[in-house]
């Protein structure tokens, strides 16, 4: 039993270190983390340094890893935000997912590498683009709000939606050769398990995330999430469909709710590496004695598939009217190959539509496709003309770019929120009270469930596209933490801080949020001013009693915040000087 488990520790190290490694290398080189996870695998694999065994259980974990990236595009597919953009999504992904993997289909069939219905299945694998590299791409350079960026995610959102279907056909195609009684039996019980999830989602979820909520514990809240993606795979893959597809339900379920970025950012760990420990296993199948003995089909095959995808996802993207420019940029950022190839080539080759060669020679070409991605858009750029039509190129930022995270939905949050609502600017509102949400839905608000201190609760609710967040959470220790995390990882947002108190105050300002409010400030200054309007002062004696106040408070705040709280007490106390009056 120790041997075994001693065992376990060396290839779990193994694959960690090997991770550790490559991954950190490629970034640098803005190759992407994907190419390194495949590039680990290929170094331990059985071909490369042979530090580890091709055992079909670690292939196996790795799988949950695709599970969870279909969960979590679900989370991201909100009805509202595919309805919004229906038109682009729908027309051009279709154009580029259907001529792409009609002509690619087509080569193959017409060359005998395959049968017509494999070569389908194959031809619509490759049409796939990288959807983690291109976003990483259009991220760093800062071109996602630019047209040709919101095509280029259209397209992406399109396939991401189109691998569904795709995985869901496998085993319909691989068994083609099945009893039709069959076949209806199949598909029947796969409609009535969709539909009870349907169901089960709309009336049930909300509520169970509710309850565990409120029992506060983190630890139970994830186990949940995990638990509801395992349970909807097994469901789905036990009416005979793929796992991926009951994980993608089960995400678009839970999209329009209130604990979405919770729970998409308590996935994301295990998403990342076990994701990541998908594409290293990838990488140990590569065989390299089939690819040397055909490197030149590897990269022919590689230059046809880059060249020919982004000649016709230039086509494709012109015949809607977009110019020159816009159109080059999109074919270049999407001509590679996906990770959702890999996934289909996988599936493909389990269930027998792909021979072990088709599969490892398929699966190095995309590979070898993304490495040539970064090449095609420096190529791309170069052959951009001097941008006459650029202005028609661009786009104002699209509206949920533009937006106010409000943290914390309690009395101060709630005002906040409506006054920038009826102003119309879109508010995220969090908090991390389940109570609150649900007392805030009676009111038609829309609150999300969450630890606004925890940086990458915010990254995941897009506090870095957001124009400001205000932070008016009752916990002091918590605004500081998000206050800290913030300036640190978005130096230039704008960040408004509730203080709970003047301790408070004290210890908020050295860590530079723009704005600080003490909570009960402008409202003892209301009653104040009141008081002393309904004692017989004049309004402008009124202001200018307040505007000393002000002056005195703060210069006691600031001595306190240098020499301790009781510094400068005396200004407590001190008299307001009379206004002049000029009349």
């Amino acid at each position: 039993m120790a041997s075994e488990g001693g065992d376990f520790l060396i290839q779990a190290a193994t694959y960690l270190g090997a991770a550790a490694i490559a991954v950190p290398v490629f970034n640098r080189f803005k190759l992407g983390s994907i190419l390194g996870y495949l590039a680990a695998g290929v170094a331990v694999g059985p071909f490369g340094l042979n530090l580890l065994r091709q055992e079909e259980g670690v292939y196996h974990v790795a799988e949950l890893g695709v599970v969870l990236f279909l969960f979590v595009i679900g989370l991201e597919l909100s009805l509202s935000r595919l309805w919004a953009m229906r038109k682009q999504i729908i027309g051009l992904g279709t154009a580029q997912m259907g001529v792409t993997g009609a002509v690619i289909a087509g080569a193959f069939a017409a060359a005998g590498v395959m049968p017509m219905d494999a070569a389908i299945i194959a031809g619509l694998s490759l049409a796939f683009s990288s959807t983690a590299f291109a976003l990483q791409l259009m991220r760093d350079r800062g071109e996602l709000n630019t047209s040709y960026g919101g095509r280029a995610f259209s397209i992406l959102l399109y396939q991401d939606i189109a691998v569904i279907p795709l995985l869901a056909a496998i085993p319909f195609v691989a068994g083609a050769g099945g009893g039709e009684a069959a076949g209806w039996t199949n598909a029947a019980r796969a409609a009535g398990v969709i539909a009870g999830l349907v169901v089960i989602g709309k009336f049930v979820l909300d509520r169970c995330f509710h309850m565990v909520a409120g029992s506060g514990s983190r630890e139970a809240f994830a186990a949940t999430a995990l638990f509801v993606v395992a349970l909807t795979s097994l469901a789905v893959a036990w009416a005979g469909l793929s796992m991926a597809l009951g994980a993608f339900l089960a995400g678009v379920l839970l999209a329009e709710s209130s604990y979405k970025h919770q729970i998409e950012t308590d996935i994301e760990p295990f998403r990342g590496l076990l994701l990541g420990l998908f594409f290293i296993s990838i990488g140990m199948r590569l065989d390299f004695n089939v690819i040397a003995e055909n490197w030149w089909i590897v990269l022919g095959g590689a230059f046809g598939l880059v060249f020919v995808k982004a000649a016709l996802l230039y086509g494709v993207v012109r015949s809607i009217g977009a110019g020159h420019n816009d159109s080059l940029r999109t074919a270049a950022i999407l001509c590679q190959g996906g990770e959702f190839a890999f996934v289909v080539i996988s599936l493909g080759g389990s269930a027998l539509l792909f021979t072990d060669n088709q599969a490892t020679l398929m699966a190095a070409l995309v590979t070898v496709s993304m490495m040539l991605t970064p090449l095609m858009t420096a190529l791309a750029a170069r052959m951009v003309t001097a941008a006459a039509d650029m202005d028609a190129d661009m786009e104002a930022p699209r509206g949920d770019r533009d937006h106010v995270i409000v943290a914390g939905f309690g009395r101060m949050g709630q005002i906040i929120s409506q006054v920038l609502t009826s102003s119309g600017v879109k508010v995220t509102a969090i908090d991390r009270n389940a109570a609150h949400i649900r007392n805030a839905e009676r009111f038609g608000f829309k609150v999300y469930f969450g630890d606004a201190s925890r940086l990458d609760l915010l990254i995941t609710a897009g506090v870095l596209e957001a124009r400001a967040i205000v932070l008016c959470m009752d916990d002091p220790k918590a605004v500081n933490q998000a206050v800290t995390a913030l300036r640190e990882r978005c130096p230039n947002l704008t960040i408004l801080a509730v203080a709970h108190d003047r301790v408070h105050e004290i210890a908020l300002r050295p860590l530079g949020p723009d704005v600080i409010v003490r909570e009960t400030m402008e409202s003892s200054l209301t009653i104040a001013r009141e008081a002393l309007s309904r004692m017989g002062h004049d309004d402008r004696t009124i202001e200018d009693y307040i505007a000393q106040f002000r002056k005195l408070d703060r210069e006691r705040l600031l001595a306190q915040i240098d020499e301790g709280p009781e510094a400068a007490m005396h200004l407590m106390h001190q008299p307001f000087t009379a206004a002049r009056r000029d009349d």
